[in-house]
């Protein structure tokens, strides 16, 4: 049985949810189709050199969007231009972290758990090593704010974990949240569970939280 502490922690973010729900679908009234372009704009070189950085070409994972959420395939089209691997999440039976299979721009989809567009099922699975991740609002420290199904901080979490058990010569998953600016807080209620995000990308550019 949740405890007192438990359910106000619950309580609080239930409310937290709502305002940021409210903040993200004001700010995509606003500004969705342009954002999505400069996302896709400053995307393509971050995700360039981030590849280059890691020695090549990226595998990056992206989202079919829901909502308000940013819509990441205007920038997914332009990596696919530039040689970029790129996935999408399809939603694991039980509370499994997500499953990522290829996908190019054009390719068909089909509609998965919760209705939600994803990759035929004889799509290759791949590990990726970006995730562009959504999000309901994200603070200073990197801390991500989502649905409240876990499925991000399962994944992050596995991905992170299989990259310590290596060899110690990947550099390891990064975590690229897409979000406005109007999502950002100064701080955040996070849990242990909760995985962070290393960088964030918003129409206005990039917040690095990389110590």
């Amino acid at each position: 049985m949740a405890s007192g502490e438990d359910s106000r922690r619950a309580e609080a973010k239930a409310a937290l949810r709502r305002k940021a729900r409210e903040r993200r679908a004001r700010a995509h009234r606003r500004l969705g189709a342009v954002a999505a372009r400069r996302i896709a704009e400053l995307g393509s070189h971050l995700i360039e050199r981030l590849g280059h950085a890691r020695g090549g070409k990226a595998v990056v994972a992206g989202y079919h969007p829901i909502g308000a959420e940013i819509d990441p395939l205007p920038l997914m089209t332009q990596l696919a231009a530039r040689g970029h691997t790129l996935a999408l999440p399809v939603l694991a039976e039980g509370d499994g972290p997500l499953v990522f299979r290829l996908w190019r721009p054009g390719d068909p989809l089909e509609r998965g758990r919760h209705d939600i567009a994803e990759p035929r099922a004889e799509r290759p699975e791949v590990v990726p090593d970006i995730v562009l991740v959504p999000l309901l609002a994200f603070d200073a420290r990197g801390g991500r704010l989502g649905h409240g199904g876990g499925h991000y901080d399962r994944t992050l979490a596995a991905l992170r974990a299989r990259a310590l058990e290596g060899d110690g010569a990947s550099p390891g998953v990064l975590a690229i949240g897409l979000a406005y600016a109007e999502q950002g807080v100064d701080s955040l209620p996070l849990e242990p569970h909760d995985q962070p995000l290393d960088l964030v990308l918003t129409p206005e550019g990039v917040r690095d939280f990389a110590p």
